[in-house]
């Protein structure tokens, strides 16, 4: 649904964004990570046909943001970080005036504004001028804007971005709603809102893609080995030497310690499950096995691993990730 073929855009000598390729499926949600400055919404910019790239190809629902503008634009609604909105207008005019430019049925506007309207629960402000609105309101009717025409995509920038926590939590379940009805890229540097939101994440560093995949996935990846947590009350034994002598078990580390209880982490090669082992271990040694479960990276060790100064220089991507064919537009 939304295809990104070698993208690259230059400011003068600065490259804000670097050849960067991927592509989203339809119905999906798609998380756009990165420190600010990174390219997030430069690449937005450009696949909403708000500036043209320097190099390379995006592709909309099939069609061509360079060659097929009007096409590509029809099938796509965005909501920058500031939503573009007219503070003289109501809420209603707003939406009645998007809806004309957008060139939805005079037939149709009506009951389209109000379907969306009720969608995105802003028909208690419909009356209201939009420059009295407040940022939570202002960040919905900017969504509704960018569904009043039922776009085929939706390109998110910073959607979430000053509002209170309740604000937030009401605008992810919003978004959440949108899929498989909508293909979207959500641009964010809020971390829990894509793990919440988003069934994949690209993310992005100094205008390049250094990962592309879902986060479970780039947890096993970037660690190179499965980990476990393990409790165990030990009545004051040495645990160590038997979990290390556990086949598949490369590294055991002590990690916490409360009178005889004890917890472990315990590495073993990837794609080696060795629960079992581990539990029959301890029983077998009559130990209580307390507590027994995985250990992941979280979203934000994932990020900062790829977006510091020691991060690896060439990106993660699925290992069925395909080729996209290259093109570009100088």
């Amino acid at each position: 649904m939304i295809e990104v073929q070698h993208l690259t855009k230059r400011y003068g000598r600065v490259t804000a964004v670097d050849d960067i390729s991927f592509r989203v499926e339809r119905g999906e949600i798609l998380g756009f990570l990165g420190p600010n400055g990174a390219g997030k919404t430069t690449t937005m910019r450009v696949l909403t046909g708000y500036m043209p790239a320097t190099a390379g190809r995006t592709l909309v629902a099939g069609f061509d943001v360079f060659d097929q503008p009007i096409e590509a634009k029809r099938r796509t609604g965005y909501l920058p970080e500031t939503p573009p909105l007219y503070p003289e207008m109501t809420v209603r005019e707003y939406l009645t005036f998007v809806a004309r430019i957008k060139r939805v049925p005079a037939a149709e506007r009506t009951r389209r504004v109000g379907a969306v309207m009720d969608r995105i629960r802003v028909s208690d402000v419909a009356e209201r001028h939009c420059g009295k609105l407040s940022k939570g309101y202002r960040q919905r009717v900017g969504l509704a804007q960018a569904l009043i025409h039922n776009p085929d995509v939706l390109i998110l920038d910073e959607p979430t971005a000053g509002l209170d926590p309740k604000q937030i939590i009401e605008t992810r379940e919003l978004i959440k709603g949108f899929a498989g009805d909508h293909t979207i890229i959500l641009s964010t540097h809020i971390l829990p809102e894509v793990s919440q939101t988003c069934q994949r994440v690209v993310i992005i560093n100094k205008g390049k893609v250094v990962a592309i995949d879902t986060p479970a996935n780039l947890t096993s990846r970037l660690r190179g080995s499965e980990a476990m947590y393990v409790q165990v009350d030990s009545g004051g034994a040495t645990v160590e030497t038997v979990l290390a002598g556990v086949a598949g078990v490369t590294k055991v580390t002590a990690t916490d310690h409360h009178d005889a209880i004890t917890g472990y982490e315990v590495e073993s090669t990837r794609g080696r499950d060795v629960r079992r082992e581990l539990a029959r271990a301890v029983i077998a040694n009559g130990w209580g096995l307390l507590e027994l479960r995985p250990v992941r990276m979280s979203l934000e060790d994932i990020f900062l691993s790829l977006t510091t100064e020691e991060a690896p220089a060439e990106a993660i991507e699925p290992a069925d990730a395909t080729p996209v064919a290259e093109s570009s537009h100088e």
